[in-house]
């Protein structure tokens, strides 16, 4: 981790974002001893809720073991398969079996929904969630996610500062855990990275207080984003009026 980006980052937020939640950042690592390893009876099955220590200060380090949920082994990468009898599951379920969720109105419409799904196999065997304030000199983030209230205008905005293009930012249908995780993550190999909005599964709301979603980004743009805040809208009268919300 670049010490300069990060100590930048941290006079730029409290400039104009003061009194909001730092974000957290999560990379995939071989190398052991970046965070504490979870063993699967040491936290939450659903990876959204075992964040919520991470956005306290607490870092943590999954391998495939480590998650309990059969999604959240898919969307961090740790599991190509999946899940048996999906279309069902994902929409009317199967009677006697089990319940489906009825995020989608027919198990055809289940089925053709998952050839959007990014291809996603993690790089390597530990993914590591640390706070923006807690990275170290030996970390790499790779996606930097905010929990975010009323910043999400800020984000979004600084987003789409350096772009003529209107989809800087995008929200695709799915998983919580995939909303921070899969679509961010294939975002970065582009040449024009998107950030995304998410956190809208019903699944994982329970898990994440009434009035936040997520906006994740690579860790490029995030860069860049950065480097924009000095000359963006962020400096004028309109901001400090949405200041004033935040603090």
């Amino acid at each position: 981790m670049d010490v300069n980006i990060k100590e930048k980052f941290n006079a730029l937020w409290k400039k104009y974002f003061d009194g909001a939640e730092l974000p957290i950042t999560f990379y995939c690592t071989n190398e052991e001893g970046h965070a504490k390893l979870c063993t699967p009876d040491s936290v939450p099955r659903c990876i959204i809720l075992a964040l919520s220590e991470v956005r306290k200060g607490s870092s943590m380090c999954f391998n495939a073991q480590s998650v309990g949920c059969f999604g959240g082994r898919r969307f961090l990468g740790f599991k190509k398969k999946v899940m048996d009898k999906i279309e069902y599951f994902l929409s009317c379920g199967i009677p006697g079996k089990f319940e489906g969720e009825r995020y989608k109105k027919s198990p055809e419409i289940a089925e053709d929904s998952q050839k959007y799904v990014p291809s996603f196999e993690a790089p390597a065997r530990l993914i590591v969630f640390k706070r923006w304030d807690q990275l170290e000199t030996s970390d790499n983030p790779e996606v930097v996610i905010f929990f975010a209230q009323p910043v999400l205008s800020g984000l979004c905005t600084l987003a789409s500062f350096d772009e003529a293009e209107p989809n800087a930012v995008f929200s695709p249908h799915g998983s919580g855990c995939s909303s921070i995780v899969t679509y961010p993550y294939a975002e970065k190999g582009s040449d024009r990275p998107r950030a995304v909005i998410g956190m809208f599964d019903p699944s994982a709301r329970p898990h994440v207080p009434i009035d936040r979603l997520t906006f994740s980004v690579p860790m490029k743009k995030f860069a860049w984003m950065i480097e924009n805040m000095e000359t963006s809208f962020l400096i004028t009268e309109t901001w400090k009026k949405v200041q004033k919300r935040i603090s």
